[in-house]
């Protein structure tokens, strides 16, 4: 697989030649191009040339060119991406041999997205990977806070665009899904599929975890499932009570000392669970299981009791 470069081809841009030069280069990447154009640098609508002078604006802005240069200083080759890429999605291919492997389409938009999904492609957003002490991304606080930052790394590159690729494409989240335990099979079924995908891959950098985060995952793995069941909340459905085990955060509230909890620990939970049922059940294939969405049957024939 090859990482199109459109953020070279943007970058190499001149705005006195817009005219001539912009047509070829929507040719080559629509619909991506204009997904770009309206919806991440919102220059306009693409179909009006009307933009052009808009474009002209952003070419020529202070911020955008040091933006420019310090993506391209940073990824000049993107061949070890490409490699673990071609690797990834061959497996994917492997297990359902039928899919159709988007597009790969790299670019920079000033931090308005970090890996869009689209018709026929996936886009790596190579301003949101430039390392985690990049000098931009202190002022982009509070928008972005510090702990989804920290992982604007390029090792984040490929187990995102995998993510992306297997919650967006492959298996979108049912919109029937209600309780606490429903989410987290799903979300334990995502990852044991990444994991398979992406084996030399560290459980870490899968779920989106520090490395003390995960250590603490590991450590208190008996405790957070006997969380759930002492509080009753695998079968709870008001979502304002359970989004805090599922959604991103520094840590989760009311659990651990000293704010040092790992986040989405239903994530987490969930993950263990598909485990001890794959280990448990050997006969069981991984599109069977992603195929299975009878949740507690999955719970049950796993015999998770960590201890």
């Amino acid at each position: 697989m090859k990482i199109e470069r459109f953020d070279q081809e943007l970058s190499a841009l001149k705005a006195s030649d817009l005219t001539s030069e912009i047509p070829p280069l929507e040719n080559k990447y629509d619909p991506f191009y204009s997904d770009f154009i309206g919806g991440m640098v919102n220059a306009g609508s693409s179909s009006d040339t009307g933009y052009y002078a808009n474009m002209r604006l952003i070419l020529q802005n202070k911020d955008f060119n040091e933006l420019k240069t310090e993506v391209s200083t940073t990824f000049k080759d993107m061949s070890m991406e490409e490699e673990a890429l071609t690797d990834a999605f061959k497996r994917v291919k492997y297990y359902y041999p039928q899919e159709k492997i988007p597009r790969l389409i790299s670019f920079f938009s000033g931090f308005a997205v970090q890996v869009p999904i689209g018709e026929n492609y996936i886009g790596i957003g190579l301003d949101m990977f430039l390392g985690a002490q990049s000098k931009f991304y202190p002022a982009l606080r509070p928008g972005i806070p510090q702990y989804i930052s920290r992982r604007f790394t390029p090792e984040n590159i490929t187990p995102r665009v995998m993510e992306t690729f297997v919650r967006e494409d492959l298996f979108p989240e049912p919109e029937v899904q209600h309780t606490l335990l429903e989410r987290m099979i799903y979300n334990g079924k995502v990852l044991y599929f990444m994991q398979a995908v992406l084996p030399d891959t560290p459980d870490s950098l899968l779920i989106n975890y520090t490395s003390e985060q995960q250590q603490w995952a590991e450590k208190y793995e008996s405790g957070i499932w006997g969380y759930f069941l002492e509080n009753n909340l695998l079968y709870e459905s008001d979502y304002m009570k359970i989004q805090k085990f599922l959604t991103e955060a520094p840590f989760t509230p009311g659990i651990g000392d000293g704010n040092q909890s790992a986040p989405k620990l239903a994530l987490y939970s969930g993950w263990q669970i598909v485990k001890s049922y794959m280990d448990r059940n050997p006969k069981i294939s991984i599109p069977a299981l992603m195929k299975d969405e009878d949740y507690q049957s999955i719970l049950n024939k796993s015999h998770y009791k960590p201890k």
